[in-house]
């Protein structure tokens, strides 16, 4: 049986430490676990412990021995996806199936087209949901490093992110490239943007501000995918075609 994770702000050095709060809780009364038995903790930033089970306490209180502390490097090349705003709990979604899929950054995508809109407390709110989102399932995944999720940006300000020396992918429907063509092996970051619904339709004025900061369009198949699957679906393309996954 694997060893289930929990996550800390900061993983400890060696020796004993006092696992409590919500992931205790989830240690003990969830998970139920005793003495002797292993897990592992992770603060998400790349550290991470084996630990092993002293003793549990009440329903939230977990004494562990770190045996080993270790930091894993940062995945290359890093991919990030502009994720345009969509409705419902779809956001959630696709940063969840980004994150299992292995994306490394998230920023959230005000497009012309969307219907939703993230602003005043409501726009806190829905950031604040996607990125306790992304850190569960980080959590779920048995990833160390999870996602960062940015604040919501303007085109302009994709735009801007697109200008970096990186390859730019953009997924679009309107694109006639296959994805399947895009560099096998971009420079250290790769930056795409799947759309509202349809692979990347946006606006002409806003297609011609990625083109005009570098980005290429590539189309991801015949079918329509929607804005919660495209993103995953391209992460998961580069992520083949880098060697990240070989």
């Amino acid at each position: 049986m694997t060893a289930p994770v929990f996550v800390v702000d900061a993983v400890p050095g060696a020796g004993n430490f006092l696992l409590d709060g919500p992931e205790g809780r989830h240690a003990v009364s969830v998970k139920r676990l005793r003495e002797g038995e292993e897990l592992v903790l992770v603060d998400g930033r790349g550290r991470w412990a084996a630990c092993e089970v002293l003793a549990a306490e009440g329903k939230d209180r977990l004494t562990v021995r770190v045996a080993g502390v270790h930091e894993d490097p940062a995945e290359e090349p890093r991919i990030t996806v502009v994720q345009a705003l969509p409705k419902g709990d779809r956001g959630e979604l696709a940063v969840e199936t980004m994150t299992e899929t292995g994306v490394d950054a998230i920023v959230p995508w005000a497009a012309s087209r969307c219907i939703t809109q993230w602003k005043g407390d409501r726009g806190l709110k829905a950031l604040a949901k996607w990125r306790s989102t992304a850190r569960e399932a980080g959590k779920q995944s048995r990833r160390t490093r999870f996602p960062e999720v940015a604040d919501l940006m303007t085109t302009k300000q994709v735009a801007a992110l697109s200008r970096r020396p990186t390859s730019r992918p953009s997924c679009t429907r309107t694109a006639t490239t296959p994805a399947a063509r895009c560099h096998r092996r971009p420079p250290r970051e790769g930056v795409g943007r799947p759309g509202r619904r349809t692979r990347g339709r946006g606006l002409p004025e806003e297609l011609a501000a990625f083109g005009a900061a570098g980005a290429k369009p590539y189309r991801l198949g015949r079918s329509v995918l929607r804005t919660s699957t495209a993103g995953t679906a391209a992460t998961a393309l580069v992520l083949g075609r880098t060697g990240r996954w070989s």
